[in-house]
């Protein structure tokens, strides 16, 4: 065989060999891509996202439209050549593996945690929306969870309100181990509550609970690192009661990051007029009971994405802007905001056409 046919058959089988293992062998990336919008303001799946019964509402028009990111799932191996794609594609990002799956994470319990945090958010959207039309908000704090094999497990349960610890007034989630951590570990703790059953009636009837019960548990040593304290193995977390009932009508999303998007959709349908103008706006953005509003991940997929619906504007959070900024969609103009007042204060300059000095995302 001459040797020129030889070095080109060895070239051709090594370039084989090599695009073979490409595809075989994983590699630990993951990939993230736009995923769809939806209008806060609009239907979705054939019914209004939100559903406000009990009190009067009004008439929207343009969009308020909530982001999304597509993710691989967490047993999904990526290949290299995959990878290399992801990495030269403009609109998709590869990112570790464990970015997105952090531990181990199994696909179940990524998505139960995803539920967890969108069901959070919608109900800190309810809240931060009827603070600011100064609609009064029933809130107490509740066992969120029991960590399995812990003190807590049997004696307290997710939905009970604690009312006081050791005979103090628990008024935040956060005083619940402050009060807790004042003990040593082996010591009793009291804990006052109302039963999850007990509390779900008294709702329903629209009342208060009347009976408490004292729950005593003796507290264990903390297992992670630093300094060691007394722990009871519950988190805490804040129920409410709203004066009128809210629906948010919308499967197969999860984790925090529509808060902004719903709390500002709930209040234009309470309000009249429209918030928009009818202009596109769209926008991401954790938010908490108070209307603070948080960064979210996948920035720079959510501009890509509301910019292929049509949005002229995208309400970004603070910590989000400089990222934002790097490589924004021609014709989508970024709005930083910090609170739910600044996102009002920005769309009333969007729907009166002064636009000049919305504040803007700088890198």
């Amino acid at each position: 065989m001459p040797r020129r046919t030889a070095t080109m058959l060895a070239s051709t089988l090594m370039l084989i060999a090599l695009l073979c293992a490409g595809v075989l062998i994983p590699v630990p990336y993951a990939e993230m891509s736009p995923g769809p919008t939806v209008n806060t303001l609009g239907d979705h799946g054939g019914e209004p996202v939100l559903q406000i019964s009990g009190r009067k509402t009004y008439a929207t028009s343009g969009h308020l439209n909530m982001t999304t990111v597509r993710v691989t799932s967490a047993d999904y191996r990526m290949n290299l050549v995959e990878a290399v794609y992801g990495w030269l594609a403009h609109d998709n990002k590869v990112v570790p593996h464990d970015t997105l799956y952090p531990d181990g994470k199994t696909e179940e319990q990524s998505t139960q945690e995803n539920a967890e945090e969108f069901s959070q958010s919608q109900e800190s959207a309810k809240v931060a929306a009827l603070k600011e039309l100064d609609i009064p908000v029933t809130s107490w704090v509740i066992v969120s969870t029991v960590v399995k094999g812990s003190p807590a497990e049997g004696r307290l349960h997710a939905g009970d309100v604690i009312k006081a610890v050791d005979g103090t007034a628990v008024k935040e989630p956060g005083d619940v181990a402050k009060l807790v951590t004042r003990h040593k570990p082996g010591e009793k703790v009291v804990f006052r509550i109302v039963p999850a059953k007990e509390q779900a009636v008294a709702e329903k009837a629209n009342k208060a609970a009347a009976r408490t019960q004292d729950v005593t548990i003796t507290t264990a040593t903390s297992d992670d690192t630093g300094e060691k304290r007394a722990i009871v193995g519950i988190s805490a977390g804040t129920d409410h009661t709203f004066p009128f009932t809210i629906d948010i009508k919308l499967a197969d999303v999860g984790g925090p990051s529509a808060g902004l998007m719903f709390a500002l959709g709930i209040y234009d349908k309470l309000t009249p007029g429209s918030l928009t103008g009818g202009k596109f706006v769209a926008g991401t953005g954790t938010i908490d009971d108070a209307g603070e509003v948080g960064p979210i991940g996948g920035i720079e997929m959510k501009t890509v994405g509301a910019r292929s619906q049509g949005a002229q504007y995208f309400l970004t959070p603070a910590e989000n802007c400089a990222a934002a900024a790097k490589d924004t969609p021609s014709g989508l103009r970024l709005v930083k905001v910090n609170t739910i007042d600044d996102a009002l204060e920005a769309l009333a300059d969007i729907r009166g056409g002064d636009t000049a000095d919305l504040p803007k995302c700088t890198k």
